[in-house]
């Protein structure tokens, strides 16, 4: 069950960039709950596993049972991991272990791991009625892990990384989620979710329902299009720009590199609004008219090109067949990234500004 599923997407899934619409025809909007509106009473007397430690599996672990939930961490023997999550007050069990004992998994592994894991210790422990869970959609979607009909399977996904999930629960505040139910075997399905949506915080900000097929694509689309592959292949090419026509690497990395979370910042305060408002006018303008011209058609083809390789399975099959291989080609350009001369200007930048001088997983 390690290989890849050609079989990835319903037969109406497929197509090209097919529209996802209402009964009436209409763009779906989003059903948002709240924390008044969601109790603990779906997880009363329930024990959970978070399957991993990493960025996100300390931060559900941990808030879930601060929450006054039972919680317990799933991890391979000799994981560097064990000690620190047993140090943070967590019962720490095996992967099956932890399976057996739970009647709600949370899968908080890497994607391309998932599959291998679940069939060779989560799946051998799993009993009727227990619940599986997940944070992205991936390996339900793309039928890489196909549950058992008769347990639920639910989604709990929070728009942030690991470090603010856990930050802004101990500030009493909390990030936005979203759930989903793909299967709904007990018919509590989505009162588990809220539930344990409800305590990890994300609540207190918003709970957005969507499907596992929506978050599925529309996250694979962010990260290749803008947040991830866009930006830094827009960074790049402008400071490559900047080079070639004769300034300073220094000049150029400022330019189009060091303001970005400036920007950023702005937009995601207060939208392109804000973000327009409190830059000059020079700024302003030259945005609006250049802007569209960078990203022009071109662009939206090649966007709408990328999604059809997301909803048509293309891009989960290259991504799965190449964690068979561990990642070759992944390594190749993480290497070429590091040796990009972006690189090197901005790393010499930052050793000087001591306050940008963080580790990754300083958080």
């Amino acid at each position: 069950m390690n290989g890849f599923h050609n079989n990835v997407l319903p037969e109406k899934d497929k197509g090209l960039c097919s529209k996802l619409k209402n009964s009436s025809g209409e763009s779906n909007m989003a059903t948002i709950i709240y924390d008044n509106e969601t109790t603990f009473d779906a997880l009363k007397d329930k024990t959970i596993a978070i399957m991993g430690y990493g960025s996100q599996g300390h931060a559900h672990a941990r808030n879930l049972h601060e929450s006054g939930l039972n919680v317990v961490v799933g991890l391979r023997n000799g994981s560097s991991s064990w000690a620190k999550a047993e140090g943070d007050g967590l019962k720490v069990m095996t992967v099956a272990e932890a399976a057996k004992a739970a009647d709600v998994i949370m899968v908080l592994l890497p994607d391309e791991k998932q599959a291998s894991v679940y069939y060779s210790e989560i799946e051998p422990n799993l009993e009727a009625g227990n619940a599986l869970a997940f944070a992205h959609g991936f390996n339900i979607h793309y039928s890489q892990i196909v549950p058992p009909k008769n347990v639920d399977v639910f989604m709990a996904a929070p728009k942030g990384p690991g470090h603010i999930v856990r930050r802004t629960y101990t500030e009493g505040i909390g990030v936005p989620a979203l759930i989903a139910v793909y299967q709904d075997a007990t018919g509590n399905a989505r009162d588990i979710a809220l539930s344990y949506a409800k305590g990890i915080g994300a609540t207190r900000a918003g709970v957005y329902e969507t499907t596992f097929r929506e978050e599925t694509e529309t996250d694979l689309f962010g990260e290749q299009v803008d947040l991830c592959g866009g930006i830094s292949s827009l960074i790049k090419t402008a400071f490559e720009v900047l080079v070639e026509a004769g300034y300073q690497p220094e000049m150029a990395y400022f330019e189009t590199c060091h303001e970005v979370k400036l920007i950023v910042d702005l937009i995601y305060e207060g939208g392109l609004e804000r973000m327009w408002h409190s830059v000059s006018n020079t700024a302003e303008y030259g945005g609006m008219t250049v802007g569209p011209r960078i990203i022009n058609e071109e662009s939206r083809e090649a966007m709408y090109e990328a999604l059809a390789r997301i909803q048509n399975g293309e891009f989960a099959k290259e991504f799965v067949l190449e964690g068979m291989v561990n990642h070759p080609v992944l390594k190749a350009m993480e290497r070429q990234e590091k040796e990009h001369q972006l690189e090197v200007v901005g790393k010499q930048i930052r050793a000087n500004i001591p306050w940008l001088n963080k580790k990754i997983d300083d958080d």
